[in-house]
């Protein structure tokens, strides 16, 4: 039988199971449930059809123009300006009709500071908005996989007996 107790601390929750004597305590500050909620509100919109849609088409308009020099084009500077503005601004649009008084500055500093809280995708993501050669490299890694040179994983397993015995199957 589960019983929740109140806490001194907050929003902090303990849940006690006396049938089998579990014991779970969560305490989480008004800032963390925050982070944790435009985190989410920001997943959604990441994997939502619209941003998904905005940015293939961008990635799709302008991945030839790339290459893997380490010299920087001129037109890569008007073309991270175009992604920023249609995909940022989608983005922050979005947010501010979820959540009331969100602010794109203030969340971008406060994610610099818990950066190690979220998924490795959704970080990368929004690096793209503020780093170029994030932005980059996102370019380079979509149009290997268009000319098919994407990551194979194939020759990172192996593929042995469990033992040396000999195998009944037939062939």
């Amino acid at each position: 039988m589960a019983r929740k107790e109140p806490s001194d601390r907050g929003d902090a929750v303990k849940i006690r199971d006396l049938d089998e004597e579990i014991i779970a305590v969560s305490y989480s500050s008004d800032s963390d449930l925050a982070f944790d909620g435009v985190i989410g509100c920001i997943e959604r919109i990441l994997v939502g059809s619209q941003f998904q849609q905005l940015q293939g088409d961008f990635l799709e308009k302008y991945y030839l123009e790339f290459d893997e020099s380490d010299e920087n084009k001129l037109s890569y500077t008007a073309m991270f300006n175009e992604y920023v503005d249609l995909l940022e601004k989608h983005l922050e649009q979005q947010l501010m009709e979820r959540i009331p008084d969100f602010n794109m500055k203030t969340f971008t500093e406060l994610l610099m500071q818990r950066k190690d809280e979220v998924q490795d995708d959704v970080f990368e993501t929004l690096m793209t908005f503020t780093d170029f050669l994030t932005f980059k490299e996102m370019f380079l890694d979509y149009k290997a996989e268009k000319e098919g040179r994407g990551l194979d994983l194939s020759l990172a397993f192996v593929v042995t007996p469990v033992s040396a015995a000999p195998s009944r199957c037939s062939p």
